[in-house]
């Protein structure tokens, strides 16, 4: 008898143990963070699929811009893979004037065919009287917690404000389905002007805000109350002492990882077309530095942006057939490695037409593999030729 209430305690401690690793184990996938490897794992899946038993070589080929219809055009796109599918949102057309029609959500089962799954926010169906019912730029869905989190700027418009720009600031809603429906949880997260938030889940639980406007801006947020935590700070103007001139023009469009301790958080610059820069530091709020003197990726070409460009002046273009690649932002590619997406714009010889939106060619969804080398990540391309991703599945 004895020996037989041994084992069963035994037993019950190794269960109870069992379900505390197995419970730790889903709160560290479901923080960003990333592997070792040079080509990271995006850690912070939600697929819910069980890899196959032996080991098989799949191909995944794609070429860039991977989107050409012009009625999905956005700007600023946001991947997340959920199941077997690639849902994506952005910033949907007209960008610059007027109101845009709300946040699209596009799908993909294999990350090159895209279709329209809905519009997770409608612009024709809100009341006159919503307080975000102005341009909506940059939206993120990001899975934390067991739910699904959207992060979106908009403003109010009224009679005096057609676009609602006076009053842009941060919206946060949430959803148990990535596809919704999404329901506010509160807005705006700040007292003035911000854009380009993105969210980050720590190994510890804590969530973060980062945003741009005029700057990068961070601060801790409670989720569940959508309620920032102490203060917003800005942490970091275009033209602070220690940036490099190519950062002069404006920054924006954060978005953070975390890898071995360190935080990373890539940002956008417009300054010579549209680049990516990659901060670092030892704490979710830093301080920040620049992990790199130069940009990652991106592109750039000294008559696109006129003035803008000058002040970085002289460089030589890029070699490739962009104006613009930028705001990008990370997510599980088809390899189950870290991969980056944002739009792509030719360039075509023209300058940056901020004030006609009818203009070709329009801005499309680019991917492209992500890499850790030199103690930075750093991102292919962009490329526009034929690209094949061979890849080991287990």
């Amino acid at each position: 008898m004895k020996s037989e209430l041994t084992r069963f305690h035994t037993k019950a401690l190794f269960c109870t143990l069992f379900a505390f690793l197995l419970l730790y184990s889903t709160q560290k996938l479901n923080a960003q963070s990333v592997s070792k490897d040079e080509r990271p794992s995006f850690i912070h899946s939600n697929t819910g699929k069980k890899s196959p038993s032996k080991k098989q070589w799949k191909v995944f080929t794609y070429t860039n811009p991977i989107i050409s219809d012009t009625s999905m055009s956005m700007r600023d796109h946001c991947i997340l893979k959920v199941g077997n599918k690639w849902y994506c949102t952005g910033t949907s057309l007209p960008v610059w004037t007027g109101q845009n029609p709300g946040v699209r959500l596009l799908v993909s089962d294999d990350l090159i065919h895209w279709k329209q799954e809905s519009w997770i926010i409608d612009s024709r169906k809100l009341p006159a009287d919503c307080p975000y019912n102005g341009r909506f730029w940059a939206p993120e869905i990001h899975f934390i917690k067991n739910k699904y989190w959207l992060t979106v700027n908009s403003g109010k418009v009224t009679t005096d404000d057609p676009k609602g720009m006076k009053t842009h600031s941060v919206w946060l809603f949430k959803a148990d389905d990535i596809k919704g429906p999404y329901t506010l949880v509160n807005g705006p997260l700040t007292s003035r002007y911000n854009n380009d938030a993105t969210l980050f889940e720590d190994e510890d639980g804590q969530t973060y805000l980062y945003c741009s406007g005029n700057g990068l801006f961070q601060a801790k947020i409670d989720l569940p109350t959508g309620k920032i935590v102490g203060e917003v700070q800005q942490f970091r103007s275009a033209r602070d002492a220690e940036n490099p001139k190519w950062m002069w023009g404006g920054i924006e469009g954060p978005f953070v990882l975390k890898r071995d301790g360190i935080y990373y958080m890539f940002f956008s610059t417009w300054t010579r077309g549209y680049e990516v820069g990659l901060l670092r530091s030892k704490t979710p709020l830093g301080p920040w530095e620049l992990a790199s003197p130069e940009p990652i990726f991106g592109t750039r070409k000294s008559n696109y942006r006129g003035s803008s460009a000058q002040v970085a002046a002289p460089f030589d273009d890029s070699y490739d057939p962009y104006a613009e690649t930028g705001h990008n932002a990370l997510f599980e590619g088809p390899d189950g490695k870290l991969w980056s997406s944002c739009h792509y714009t030719f360039y075509n010889g023209m300058t940056f037409k901020a004030s006609d939106e009818t203009y070709a060619p329009k801005p499309q969804l680019g991917i492209e593999p992500v890499f850790f080398r030199n103690g930075i990540f750093t991102i292919a391309g962009p490329t526009w030729t034929q690209q094949v991703i061979k890849y080991q599945v287990k």
